[in-house]
């Protein structure tokens, strides 16, 4: 953990090398040899990695993983203005397990004085893989344009016009476990709180809660800790079986998250719940507010119409379906 003055020090040396020579209007550019994450634990040995002790004695398990989850999250609302990354992930919905989806993503936390907002959390995404979404390109900014996104399609979907969206609503949900007001590290990290402490009140003794801490890991060749948590037995409460965290060694902050849930009867394997990849961090990058307007000309939203117009989100559907079957 980066509890001393010379930790938190490296963490911001890492942070501006990480930001090196990038504009803030960079766009990431399309990559056709996008692979899934690279996933690989080293043999056991004297790697070093972060920094998580056992519980100690009347301690629960689950406390020094929420600890360093709460420094973290600590240190991303004081140090982490902005990022670029390659967002990489995957869920299970109504009981299927969709395919990897890769995005491009541009993020600027939201930041607060006072009980003010000074900074809106903003988004933007570009849509690389599988080839049905690619293209695709989402905007949100937190408190602007009536709390809509505005997106459009890739492909030839994309001679339609951009809508804009309840990022809550069946449309923008479709295909998704959470809305785009929840993307980002710093949701990542604030929910692995929320959900470990739920975890603890399911099992406040700790009886059913193991938690390892491997070093030697890596997510896409970079030198990770392993933080796994685990249920031998299912109690009523627990989310999960198994839920792995990557801790990025360099920044000290969680880079993919994959939970597990219990297997279905007669099956051996556990089914994948949900996994979550971010790689290739670009950190405090200098994003503004063109980097989240539909019409920055590095993108490609056309028609952008009056997010205040009405959203007949049935007649989208209709046109997009009728465009599908123009292709």
């Amino acid at each position: 953990m980066m509890n001393s003055q010379n930790s938190r020090r490296s963490f911001l040396l890492a942070l501006a090398a990480a930001g090196t020579g990038l504009a803030s209007g960079h766009v990431f550019s399309q990559d056709a040899k996008l692979k899934e994450p690279i996933l690989r634990v080293a043999a056991a040995g004297n790697i070093g990695g972060v920094d998580i002790p056992q519980a100690a004695a009347g301690e629960h398990p689950l406390d020094p993983a929420l600890k360093h989850a709460s420094d973290a999250l600590k240190r991303i609302q004081a140090e982490i203005k902005d990022y670029e990354c390659l967002m990489v992930k995957r869920e299970r919905i109504r009981g299927v397990l969709n395919e990897y989806e890769y995005m491009y993503a541009k993020i600027r936390n939201h930041k607060g004085e006072n009980g003010r907002m000074v900074t809106p959390l903003s988004v933007y995404l570009n849509f690389q893989k599988p080839a049905n979404i690619a293209g695709r390109e989402v905007i949100w900014v937190e408190g602007a344009n009536g709390g809509k996104l505005c997106a459009h399609e890739g492909g030839l979907l994309g001679r339609l016009p951009a809508v804009w969206l309840d990022p809550k609503g069946a449309m923008a949900m479709r295909g998704n476990l959470y809305p785009i007001t929840e993307i980002g590290i710093e949701n990542l990290v604030s929910k692995l709180v929320e959900r470990g402490t739920r975890e603890k009140l399911a099992d406040p003794m700790g009886v059913a809660t193991v938690v390892t801490v491997t070093p030697g890991a890596k997510l896409d060749k970079r030198p990770c800790t392993l933080l796994e948590i685990s249920h031998p037995e299912m109690k009523g409460g627990f989310e999960f079986q198994l839920a792995q965290v990557f801790i990025d060694n360099e920044y000290n902050l969680p880079v993919r998250y994959l939970a597990y849930g219990w297997p279905e009867p007669g099956a051996k394997a556990s089914p994948i719940l949900e996994e979550f990849n971010y790689t290739k961090i670009k950190f405090n990058v200098g994003l503004n507010d063109n980097d989240f307007e539909p019409s920055n000309p590095n993108y490609k939203f056309r028609g952008v119409g009056s997010p205040n117009a009405p959203v007949d989100e049935k007649e989208i559907a209709r046109k997009r379906e009728a465009a599908e079957k123009g292709r």
